[in-house]
């Protein structure tokens, strides 16, 4: 009679470990669970640890659903936005959110996460094309940029509670111009440069000229005061000189005579070129010829007066 129970308590204790084990369900710390009866959520469990249901999930007695708790992201690539001047962007941008609320998570969208960002992709999308449309063109790419990613976040925030998310942040990964948009921006900063540049190069041709007329009027005025200290120091030197002919004259007036009479003939017949015709007895000039002492000659003619250069 033992070995022909032993079969029915084998299935027994089969049964029992079958309805344990489908009793049995376990929560790690990075998920939750929603405990569905029926098709209606009966319970959330949001803290790790072991707990129990109906059996039979099969006939849909207790059935668990398992919700991820940690924080979740999703992208959005390629975004072409406009901004007021009426240039385009191509902005990459991603969103990290968690499930605050598993119950309103399942009520709205079954637990389904693709469905859920399908949502928050449309409205990111939306909020983006807003924000951007806002603002200038070079925002996005200064200090307000974190004040759009505040205000697109805030946006998301609305439709994300009606999910039971909670956006924990907001981020670009990515902000390019447009390939029209970067050649125009380029051919912009090419003529702005180049307009520097020549805004330099005649700043720089003025201060040249300016630095030239300065140095030539120097120049000027340095001349001008040699040539005057030059005639300042001739005109003292023919003082002087003159002085010291008219001292040398009064202490022998024979040989002063003498010695400017030896001047003239030096001056007179050191060129060459002439030939003067005149008879030394008849001329002043002449007299040192005649006269070491320098008498006069007996009938005076004008000396080298219009002389007679010789026939070719």
């Amino acid at each position: 009679m033992t070995s022909s129970r032993l079969p029915a308590i084998l299935i027994a204790l089969a049964v029992v470990l079958l309805l344990i084990y489908s009793s049995v369900f376990v929560v790690n710390a990075r998920e939750q669970a929603i405990v569905l009866r029926f098709g209606q959520i009966r319970e959330v469990k949001t803290e790790p640890g072991l707990y129990f249901k109906l059996p039979f999930a099969f006939m849909d007695a207790d059935r668990v659903q398992y919700i991820q708790q940690q924080e979740l992201r999703f992208d959005l690539d390629n975004i072409r936005v406009q901004v007021s001047g009426g240039k385009f962007y191509e902005v990459d941008a991603f969103v990290v959110y968690k499930i605050a609320d598993a119950r309103k998570f399942r009520e709205t969208v079954s637990g389904d996460r693709d469905a859920a960002e399908s949502r928050l992709r449309t409205r990111l999308d939306a909020s983006l094309r807003r924000v951007y449309g806002l603002r200038s063109f070079d925002a996005a790419l200064s200090s307000e940029r974190a004040s759009m990613m505040t205000e697109v976040r805030n946006d998301l925030h609305r439709d994300a509670e009606t999910l039971g998310l909670n956006i924990e942040d907001v981020r670009i990964r990515r902000t390019d111009l447009t390939q029209e948009v970067s050649q125009q921006t380029y051919d912009r900063m090419k003529a702005e440069r180049l307009a520097e540049a020549e805004l330099i190069r005649a700043r720089g041709n003025e201060e040249g000229q300016r630095r030239r007329a300065v140095a030539d009027r120097q120049v000027v005025e340095i001349v001008a005061d040699a040539q005057k200290d030059s005639e300042v120091l001739r005109g003292e030197g023919e003082a002087e000189r003159n002085g010291i002919f008219a001292d040398a004259s009064k202490r022998d007036p024979n040989f002063y005579e003498f010695y400017r009479s030896m001047a003239a003939y030096n001056k007179a017949l050191a060129s060459g070129g002439k030939t003067l015709v005149l008879p030394p007895n008849q001329s002043d000039f002449f007299k040192y010829f005649d006269s070491p002492a320098g008498s006069a000659p007996k009938s005076g003619a004008p000396a080298l007066a219009n002389p007679t250069p010789p026939a070719n």
